[in-house]
Order: C-alpha cells, then sequence, then structure tokens
C-alpha cells in the first residue's frame, strides 16, 4: 500500500488545480522574468480575494495579459483596459488592471537596470532562497523583513498592489522563500532545488 502524501494544510481539499499548484510551483525557485512578471500581477489581483479565485482565473489571465509579456503590457492603452474590464475571464477590477500596466513599465525600467527582474528580487535574500523550518502552517508569518524591505523598493519604484504581505506571498510562490512546512513532502526537494 501507498503512504498517504503529507502537504501544507493550505493546500489540501480545496481542488485538483490547487493541490497540484502546491506539489509543482509552489517554492520553487523562479529565476525567468516573464514567470517573476506572472506571480507579480496574480499576486496583486489576488488582494483581498482567495488563491484558488485567482488559478481559476489564471488561463484566463495568460489570454488577457499577453501570456505575461511585460513589453506588450506595458504598451496596453485606455481603450485595451476598458475592453479588460468587460472580461469575465480575470478580476474585473479597474484599479487591479491598471496595475498590471503600471507594473509592467516599471517592471521594464528594473530590467534596464538591473539586466533582469529576477536578478533585482534576489539581491533581497541575498541571492539563495530563505529555507524556513515551520512545523505547521499556523506558524507561517505574512510579512518578513525581507518582503518589507522589497516592498518598500518596489513602490518606490512606481509598483502598485505591492505591499509586503503581496510581496510575501510572491516571494513564498516564486521559491524566494521556501515555507512548506518540514513535513510536507515538497520541504525537502525545494531545499535541495535551492543548492542548486
Amino acid at each position: 500500500m501507498t503512504k498517504p502524501v503529507t502537504r501544507c494544510k493550505w493546500a489540501e481539499g480545496v481542488s485538483l488545480d490547487y493541490i497540484e499548484y502546491h506539489d509543482t510551483e509552489w517554492g520553487v525557485p523562479v529565476h525567468d522574468d516573464r514567470v517573476q512578471f506572472e506571480f507579480l500581477i496574480l499576486e496583486g489581483a489576488q488582494a483581498g480575494l482567495s488563491w484558488s479565485t485567482i488559478l481559476n482565473k489564471r488561463e484566463g489571465y495568460r489570454k488577457a495579459f499577453a501570456d505575461f509579456d511585460p513589453v506588450k503590457v506595458a504598451r496596453f492603452t485606455d481603450k485595451r483596459v476598458e475592453k479588460l474590464l468587460l472580461d469575465p475571464s480575470i478580476v474585473r477590477n479597474r484599479l487591479k488592471v491598471n496595475s498590471a500596466v503600471t507594473n509592467a513599465k516599471a517592471f521594464l525600467a528594473v530590467q534596464k537596470e538591473f539586466g533582469s527582474f529576477s536578478k533585482y528580487i534576489w539581491e533581497f535574500v541575498g541571492g539563495k532562497p530563505i529555507q524556513n523550518r515551520f512545523k505547521k502552517d499556523s506558524d507561517i508569518p505574512a510579512t518578513s523583513a525581507e518582503s518589507d524591505a522589497l516592498s518598500k523598493d518596489l513602490k518606490k519604484r512606481g509598483f502598485k498592489f505591492v505591499g509586503s504581505t503581496i510581496i510575501y506571498a510572491h516571494m513564498q510562490a516564486t521559491g524566494v522563500v521556501n515555507d512548506h512546512v518540514v513535513g510536507c513532502f515538497r520541504h525537502k526537494p525545494c531545499r535541495q532545488l535551492a543548492k542548486s
């Protein structure tokens, strides 16, 4: 008989998409700028909503936001934004849609200054993922000193929807922080990915 898999409690019993996201993406170190931009848009869209809502709309976001290409999104016109606000496959919130365009422009400025957004974001943790060893989900914080610093710097650069809580979630999603609880079957593989 196969032993049941132990996961972080937040990933259990929501949906298969949710479980797959936890098992294959969450906590895996991301050095690809397009993926960083994708999570920046998705985490910002999630503000005040559940992550499962956003995961369910991920394909819609992919289509609506030019496959998360910051160059294309930075060129979105007011007319394009108005069209997006009629699209039920995304969260139709004017501030969030406008912030995606604003953030695309700021993202390109960061790329120009640092060579890549990934290089910029990883500098906040000294280039290596933070390896936390929390025993239960309730031990995991909503923010950290690093997310505070990154959030402050992003705001200074003109980014929107980048409060410390949103940025901490972004850091968890992109493996800048490994917050899989120690009993989760993904904790060790994500820790090993950090070394490679």
